[in-house]
């Protein structure tokens, strides 16, 4: 993996924290103004789906989903899974290429 694939991950990777930091946003504003809400399922689905900090950062700045189950345990939990992977394919590239292909 080069240095340049790696940017390309972490660019990635911040792209689409900030887009599930602003579904959480509007899922907030939806809320507090009675309008159309994101579906849960949809909110602890791209958390999973690699919007882990994204997802914390909102809940925390917030103050969206802090004590609905299962976002409390989930958010914080899939944060940290994906700031471990980001920091394995930081500094285990090559490892991180033979495993993938």
């Amino acid at each position: 993996m080069t240095i340049d694939s790696l940017f390309t991950l972490l660019a990635v990777f911040a792209l689409w924290n900030g887009l599930v930091f602003g579904v959480y946003a509007f899922d907030k504003i939806a809320a507090q103004q009675g309008g159309w809400r994101v579906r849960e399922d949809t909110l602890i689905l791209l958390a999973i789906a690699g919007g882990g900090p994204g997802a914390l950062l909102c809940q925390r700045l917030l103050r969206h989903k802090t004590r609905k189950q299962p976002f409390p345990v989930l958010l914080p939990l899939t944060a940290a899974l994906h700031l471990v992977l980001l920091v394995v394919f930081g500094l285990f590239p090559q490892l991180v290429s033979q495993v993938i292909g």
